[in-house]
């Protein structure tokens, strides 16, 4: 299966700039940066848009972490963990959209 179109997928046609600011700055510098592992650079990006109840942009992310190693099980441990820092309807929230992910891909 595919990844699900971005967020930024999903309205390049309305907002090309940000669309080409996405391509260029955030996946083709950001994100290819030698500092950070792509795996961490997942579960730092997952982590934050969790905090934020960014739950649409999560997904997208989600398949991204799986795709750059992270693994279910950890994924699992860091919206149970986020829990208790974040708060219960954010964990909820990214709960449903792990689930649904989960059931989207092929373990």
């Amino acid at each position: 299966m595919a990844n699900p179109p971005s967020v930024i997928g999903q309205v390049r046609g309305v907002f090309p700039k940000l669309g080409e600011l996405t391509d260029k700055v955030v996946f083709g510098d950001v994100w290819e940066r030698k500092g950070l592992s792509k795996r961490d650079r997942s579960l730092i990006t997952i982590t934050s848009l969790i905090t934020q109840g960014a739950t649409e942009q999560l997904r997208g992310h989600l398949w991204r972490a799986l795709d750059n190693g992270v693994t279910r099980e950890e994924i699992t441990e860091v919206v149970t963990h986020l829990a208790f820092y974040v708060g219960w309807p954010n964990a909820g929230s990214a709960a449903l959209m792990v689930k649904q992910v989960f059931e989207e891909r092929p373990a």
